[in-house]
């Protein structure tokens, strides 16, 4: 798989989705916790178009933690419009910069997930290609900062779609894109999958 091609896929794909939603879409709540649909866009676009030496500025303000990056990046483009927000996708097909590490990986796995944080509390679901998800059920297990398998510790996921399985455990079984979702942390998702060890899921996430 050309996973910087499915990266820029997945990102003309959020285009689409983007073009379609109303001025109100884009307040609404995302499945990341305190962040609209705004918000997700936001962050998705954050390092595209930095320098090293404006990365290495935003690392110091949020003093080497993910979390706190995150932040900086958003106070960043707290005043930017959907429209402005559309203007950059534009500007920024697919992935690059630090989005495009490991060959577009990064920003195939992010943007994959925050798609899906836009869309299941929209109500706009998708089809996901089968070895897209598969890429990024692999990826998510061990990328910092997902760390999926700590996530799901002590149970067995299994991707009943794409078969596709990891971890030991009560088994928690659903579709692929709930599986990847969960490893994200995502109690929405958890609650997608079914099996004795989905409630461990659920309970951990909330």
């Amino acid at each position: 798989m050309d996973v910087m091609l499915e990266a820029e896929r997945d990102r003309g794909e959020l285009a689409e989705l983007l073009a379609g939603l109303d001025p109100l879409d884009w307040e609404m709540p995302s499945l990341c916790a305190g962040w609209t649909v705004r918000d997700v866009v936001a962050h998705v676009l954050s390092y595209e178009g930095l320098g090293m030496a404006e990365v290495g500025a935003r690392m110091i303000r949020g003093r080497l933690i993910f979390d706190r990056m995150t932040a900086v990046g958003l106070a960043e483009a707290a005043g930017s419009t959907p429209e402005d927000l559309m203007e950059r996708l534009g500007e920024y097909p697919r992935p690059t910069g630090l989005t495009a590490a490991m060959g577009g990986a990064v920003g195939l796995v992010d943007g994959l997930i925050h798609q899906q944080d836009i869309r299941r509390p929209l109500g706009k679901p998708r089809p996901i290609d089968p070895a897209r998800l598969r890429f990024a059920l692999k990826f998510a297990v061990t990328a910092p900062p997902l760390r999926g398998f700590w996530k799901v510790r002590g149970v067995r996921v299994i991707a009943t779609d794409v078969d596709w399985s990891f971890g030991r455990g009560a088994e928690a079984r659903g579709p692929g894109e709930a599986v990847l979702m969960a490893m994200a942390g995502r109690a929405a998702a958890a609650h997608d999958l079914n099996g004795p060890g989905s409630p461990k899921l659920q309970n951990r996430f909330g």
